[in-house]
């Protein structure tokens, strides 16, 4: 069974509560659930999020050096953000799915670039929580 890893950086724990008309009412908890179900016969998940970098950071060296299979990461802000990050998924060497539940490219200029993105095998954008489901089907196929 492959091991992979959700991540969800800032903001992400208010999911259901803040911008429902563009994230949904579902909470972080309720994706959680959703995901757990889906694969719980041919994936075994472990779930983080932090509003804190450097906490993502050591998780992702942590899920790297506990030899995770793969990697979904929502960096919230910090995808156009942070350099380090960036630098944390290139260095894990794990295939990492980046996902945004809204489409970025339909939003504020500032959100359109991706410092993270190229450290990822792919990207998705728009599909709302289904884009975490497809991102852990994509994994499991690799």
């Amino acid at each position: 069974m492959k091991k992979i890893a959700i991540l969800n950086g800032p903001n992400l724990d208010r999911l259901g509560k803040r911008e429902p008309e563009i994230y949904g009412r579902a909470t972080l908890v309720d994706l959680e659930a959703a995901l757990s179900k889906e694969f719980a016969e041919t994936a075994s998940l472990e779930f983080f999020q932090s509003n804190h970098e450097g906490a993502l950071i050591d998780k992702i060296a942590s899920l790297a050096d506990r030899k995770f299979d793969g990697l979904v990461i929502n960096g919230g802000a910090f995808t156009h953000t942070s350099v380090a990050l960036r630098d944390a998924l290139l260095g894990a060497h794990l295939p990492t799915v980046e996902v945004h539940i809204s489409n970025i490219y339909k939003r504020e200029s500032f959100r359109h670039e991706s410092l993270t993105a190229p450290a990822c095998v792919a990207v998705i954008t728009g599909l709302g929580l289904e884009g975490y489901h497809a991102a852990v089907r994509f994994l499991l196929k690799g």
